[in-house]
Formats: structure tokens, sequence, C-alpha cells
């Protein structure tokens, strides 16, 4: 605009000049003068500084219009600058072989399965203070439809290194640990979220943190229920007690020790109710890890978990063994062994034995593909598991399932 603005003025200044001369040229010669006359002198002064006003004027409202501009780009750019969107999906293409007491399931067959899409969006108001919601989805194989969860939904308050602190539904200090340190949930839960003796993520006040270089704690006083049960609506507002849940974790070289543990009514110390006992879990977990090499094992004690309600008492406990070799920056290869006797006392000769074998294809690093087999049975009665009813009270029971497996996460 300036550019342009100083080109109209030089060319009035020379149509100013010309027109100067011409009328010097022409005033010899009385008829040119009659004919020709034009504008003063003056006349086009006064046009030239009408152009120059209005060339100002314009260019002061460029300017104001640019800064309004970049001052809506700067707030849009700082809020989204600030803003990040995470997703993640499980998923898988395979054949399930399930039978019960030798009778065929309903799962049976040739299927493509969406297990989890988790879809986050996080806000970082300043470095110490953000927030975090975290939709899940699962297909509700009873009710014939998709549910859509809230996994994650908390105001996080990052104090130091040494204090974290979320308040709402975020990751529990035991499972999303064990996850990390297996690293293949995608292809299935860890040992007490495959068996249903503890879960991801809950309601409540969390707090984490980690000292000294090696050792990291997390600690979680919340409801009890899970994530899929929020405060509101049919669920309970408020309960006659909380629940507690923690870890101590440290880190020496390749090597990672763990100890956890919970205790609490599992949601259902509500008013009206009458709970018998307190659920416990004692949790531990040691393992070698590299970037190419994984030797872990799992292991958890518990009391009552099924029997917060009931007269009856009872045990479980239960260990898992995994390991994965990385042989290339594209492929590697895992397998996994549980073995759990859910109910100790109460049917003693129920176990449950679970494993895994696969070979992992990484071709980016957002995508994961496996070819897996899973084996899974039980005699002597059934387990809930992640992957249905296992066992039969009468021949017991089997689940089979081969095909692939695979996650897309960003």
């Amino acid at each position: 605009m300036k550019g342009k603005a100083a080109w109209l003025a030089s060319a009035a200044v020379v149509a100013l000049v010309f027109s100067s001369a011409a009328a010097q040229a022409g005033s010899n010669d009385p008829k040119w003068s009659e004919q020709q006359a034009g504008p003063s002198n003056a006349d086009l002064e006064a046009r030239i500084e009408a152009l120059e006003a209005e060339l100002q004027n314009a260019e002061i409202r460029q300017a104001k219009d640019r800064d309004a501009y970049a001052s809506a780009a700067s707030k849009l750019d700082g809020w989204w600058s600030n803003t990040s969107i995470s997703g993640r999906m499980y998923f898988d293409i395979t054949n399930v072989d399930h039978d019960v007491n030798g009778v065929k399931g309903t799962d049976n067959g040739i299927g493509f399965d969406i297990k989890r899409f988790y879809f986050g969006v996080d806000h970082k108001f300043d470095d110490v203070w953000s927030a975090n919601l975290t939709t899940d989805f699962q297909y509700d194989s009873t009710a014939k439809v998709t549910q859509l969860y809230i996994k994650k939904a908390y105001l996080r308050a990052n104090i130091s290194p040494a204090l974290d602190v979320r308040l709402g539904s975020t990751d529990l200090p035991w499972v999303p640990f064990a996850e990390g340190v297996y690293g293949y949930r995608h292809i299935e839960n860890t040992l007490i979220d495959r068996t249903k003796f503890g879960t991801s993520a809950d309601w409540g006040v969390h707090a984490s943190g980690k000292f000294g270089g090696m050792f990291e704690y997390a600690v979680a006083v919340i409801n009890g229920a899970g994530y899929k049960a929020p405060p509101g609506s049919n669920n309970a507002t408020h309960f006659k007690s909380v629940d507690v849940e923690g870890r101590l974790s440290a880190k020496v070289d390749d090597f990672v020790l763990a100890v956890g543990g919970y205790t609490g009514k599992l949601g259902k110390d509500v008013q009206g109710a009458v709970t018998h006992h307190t659920a416990t879990r004692f949790d531990a977990l040691a393992a070698y890890k590299t970037k190419t090499i994984t030797l872990g094992v799992e292991y958890f004690y518990g009391s009552d978990w099924n029997n917060v309600t009931t007269i009856a008492s009872d045990k479980a406990q239960g260990w898992s063994g995994f390991a994965s070799y990385q042989f290339d920056p594209q492929w590697s290869v895992f397998g996994r062994y549980d073995w759990v006797q859910p109910n100790q006392d109460t049917n003693s000769p129920l176990k449950d034995k679970y494993f895994n074998v696969g070979v992992q294809w990484s071709p980016t690093k957002i995508v994961d593909l496996s070819l897996v087999y899973k084996h899974d049975e039980a005699d002597h009665g059934t387990l809930a598991t992640s992957n249905g009813t296992i066992g039969g009270a009468v021949v017991g029971g089997s689940y089979d399932e081969v095909g692939i497996f695979g996650q897309l996460r960003w």
C-alpha cells in the first residue's frame, strides 16, 4: 500500500509539472489559452493533498485490520498450540472357537472387531494447570449397541516432579503401569484386568510423582465402582467409605520392580446396602526391560474381591509371565502365560490357564499388526474374563482365537 501511495503521489506531481510547463508554453498564444484552459495549480495541489489524505487513511485502516487479525490469530493459535488431540484403536480380524461345558458359544466364527477406541483432548492452561477428556467405546453384545464411556475426565495440577495431582477420572496406579511394562495391551488385558480383579481407571483424587531419580509412587482415593460408573444419574453420588489403591516402583538400570495394593468396598458401600467384607488386593511385578528384550512376571493375591456383599468369604491368586524380543526395528515376537485360581476357599479346584504367542510387524510408528494365537481354558467352574466366560462346571470349557490383532495410535 505504501508503494502504491508513493507511485500515485509521484504521478500527480509529474502531472502538475507538465501542466505548469504546458501552461507556460501556451501563455503566448491567446487562442490556445482560451481553448485549452484547465485547472489551476492551486486546484491540482488541492487534489493531490486530498489524494494523499485518502491514501493515508487507507493505510491506517489497513494497519488496524492487520493488527486485529494478528490479535485474533494469536489468540486462536495460543489456544490450539496448548491443546493436543490423541486417539488409540484396538482392532482384530480373527476366528474364535469358544465352548462352555461342550456347548459352542454364540461368539464363534470369523469377524472384525473394534475392541476399544479412545479419543482424547488435553489442554494446558499454564505450566501447572491442565485438563483432559478421553472417551472410550465398546460394543455391548447383550444390548446389541455401541456404548460410549468417559474413560478420563480430570483437572490436573503438575506442581512438581514429586507431586502431580489429578481430580476426576484417570489412570489407576496399577493396571496402566503393568500395561506399560508388558507392552502388548492391544493383544490382551494384563493379569488382573483380564480376570476382573482390577480395573484401569476410576473417579476420585489421584496423586503421583518421582523422587530420587529412581523411585515412583502413585496413590488414588476413589469411589471404587470403576470409570464406567461415574457419580450421578442412576449411580450413587455418595458412599459410606472410599477405596484406596497405591503403588511404589523403582527402576534400576534395566530392571523394574513394583509393589502395590488395594482396599475398599468397590463402590458397594452405599446407603441402604449391607457389606460383609472389604475387598483387598496385593500386587507385585518384576521385569527386565530394554529396547529389544522384555522379560517379566506379575503376581496378585486378593481377598473378598467378589464377596463384599456376601456372607461367605473367599480368596484368589494368580501370576503372569511375559516375554518379547524386538529382533528388527519393525519386527518382534512375544508370548505370555497366565495362571489364576479365582476361588481358593469356595471352589479351590477351579483354575484358569491362559497363553498367547505371536509375531508383530510395526510398519510405522503409529501402527502395530500382530499375528496371534490365544488359548484359555478352565474346568470345575467358570471365570469371567475380558474374552467372555471361560470354563464349565461339568466338563469345563476353552477359548481359542487366531488372527490379526492391531492398534492404531496418534
